[in-house]
């Protein structure tokens, strides 16, 4: 079984590509080859991936919040076409903001006897941030690669970044 896992956060057309309706930019774009590479690797390793798809149903309470985005079953909600997962590749939808809430992953993480994680994927100031603080608070030592993580908000993504590390203590490089 598994040691590592490769978590890959809302790597979907709604944020990726230039046509989605929460576009997170070129800088989101720029980290296709680094994340594909990261996916080879635990691959590679016979480690882990894990892609975590935000879901929404047509009326969900985030777009209060947030334009209405990755409806569940739209094109908008697919990861992209350049990160296509494998048939050992495991997706879990999720409606929040968290990787944790309302979804099987914690459960996928200790039957597969996971130790460790790494997580890349967008927005580091949402999705990304909330998922590291709880694989921190499940006592998982957290790599996040800064080639693999992207926001809209550079101030944002800078102050996650830095929260990730100091408060959370995962390993940022």
């Amino acid at each position: 079984m598994a040691k590592k896992a490769l978590i890959v956060i809302d790597m979907l057309n709604d944020f990726i590509d230039e046509k989605g309706v929460l576009f997170c930019g070129n800088d989101a774009r720029d980290k296709i080859p680094f994340i594909k590479e990261r996916i080879q690797s635990y691959k590679d390793t016979d480690d882990l991936v894990i892609y975590m798809t935000d879901s929404h149903d047509e009326d969900d309470k985030e777009f209060d919040k947030f334009q209405k985005h990755a409806v569940t079953g739209t094109w908008g909600n697919e990861i992209i076409s350049e990160l296509s997962p494998g048939q050992k590749d495991m997706v879990i939808p999720k409606k929040r903001y968290s990787s944790f809430y309302g979804t099987d992953l914690e459960k996928v993480l200790k039957d597969s006897n996971v130790e460790e994680a790494e997580v890349v994927g967008v927005y580091t100031s949402i999705c990304v941030m909330d998922t590291v603080g709880d694989l921190v608070n499940r006592d998982y030592p957290v790599t996040v690669p800064v080639k693999g993580v992207a926001d809209f908000d550079q101030e944002a993504h800078e102050f996650a970044l830095k929260r990730m590390k100091q408060i959370y203590g995962a390993n940022v490089q």
